[in-house]
C-alpha cells in the first residue's frame, strides 16, 4: 500500500500538463499556456463552477497544484489559500501568483491532515486530488472538517464506468499519471457513499472527448479525427454518465 511519503515523492517531480508548453518553467508564456490548455480539456469547469462568485470570501484549494483553478478565484475577488503535498507545486503556484499580481496563502501540506481550524472556508476546492491520495475518506473527511456550515466543496473523481477507461484498455493507452502511487476509480455509487456525510450532494458526470495535443500516430488520428466528433454527436442523455470525470457538489 503506497504511503503519504510515496505519495509526495511522486507529484514533486510530476506536475500536470508541464509538457503542452514550450515556455521557460515559470514564465508568463508557462503559466499562460497551462491556463489554456486546462480550460480547453475541462471547458465544463467554467461552466459548473463560479469562479467569480466568492468576492469576500474564503478558499481553499487541496492539491492546488500549479495554481490555474486558484488564479481563477483569486480574480473573482476571493481570499485564497492553496495547499499541497509536493513542494514544488507550491513553489510553482507562488511563482504563478506573482506573475499574476494576485494575493494568495499557500502551504506544503497534506489534504489528510490539513493545518486549519475547524469551520475555517467558504469553499473547499479539491478537484483531481481524491483519486490521487493514500485515504481518500480521510481527506474528503478533513475537507468537511475545515469548511463553515453551510459552506461548499466541490470534488473530482475518476469514473470507472467510463468512455476514457474503456477506450484506455481497448486501445492499449495508459491514462495519464497511471505509474502514480495511487490512482483509483470510483464508481457514481461509490463516489456517493465517499460524500455521504454531507448535507447535500449534487454529482455531475463531465469531461467528454476533446482532441488532444498528447497522443500522436495512428491511435491519435483514429481518436481526435474520429472517435471525439462521433462520441459528441451521440444524444447526452444516453452517454452523460460514462462522462471521465465525476464532480461532487456538497453542502456542509
Amino acid at each position: 500500500m503506497a504511503s503519504t511519503d510515496d505519495v509526495r515523492a511522486y507529484w514533486n517531480t510530476h506536475i500536470h500538463d508541464l509538457e503542452i508548453t514550450a515556455h521557460p518553467v515559470g514564465s508568463r508564456g508557462f503559466f499562460a499556456d497551462l491556463d489554456q490548455y486546462h480550460f480547453e480539456k475541462l471547458h465544463h469547469l467554467l461552466r459548473l463552477v463560479a469562479f467569480d462568485g466568492y468576492r469576500g470570501r474564503s478558499v481553499l484549494e487541496v492539491g492546488c497544484g500549479a495554481g490555474v483553478d486558484l488564479v481563477r478565484f483569486a480574480r473573482g475577488g476571493a481570499t485564497v489559500t492553496g495547499v499541497d503535498l509536493a513542494a514544488s507545486a507550491i513553489d510553482l503556484a507562488r511563482a504563478n501568483f506573482t506573475q499574476q499580481g494576485l494575493a494568495g496563502t499557500f502551504e506544503v501540506a497534506d489534504g489528510e491532515c490539513l493545518p486549519f481550524a475547524d469551520n475555517s472556508f467558504d469553499l473547499v476546492y479539491a478537484h483531481g486530488v481524491v483519486q490521487y491520495t493514500a485515504d481518500p475518506q480521510r481527506l474528503v473527511e478533513e475537507c468537511r472538517r475545515v469548511l463553515k456550515p453551510g459552506g461548499e466543496a466541490v470534488f473530482q473523481v475518476y469514473n470507472r464506468i467510463s468512455w476514457l477507461n474503456a477506450l484506455g484498455k481497448l486501445m492499449k493507452v495508459g491514462l495519464e499519471h497511471d505509474d502514480a502511487p495511487v490512482l483509483l476509480k470510483f464508481s457514481i455509487g461509490e463516489f456517493r457513499r465517499l460524500v455521504a456525510r454531507f448535507r447535500e450532494v449534487r454529482i455531475v458526470p463531465e469531461r467528454f472527448p476533446v482532441k488532444s495535443r498528447l497522443h500522436g500516430g495512428w491511435k491519435g488520428a483514429i481518436y481526435n479525427g474520429l472517435f471525439v466528433g462521433t462520441f459528441n454527436a451521440l444524444p447526452k442523455p444516453l452517454v452523460r454518465r460514462f462522462g471521465w470525470h465525476l464532480l461532487a457538489f456538497c453542502r456542509k
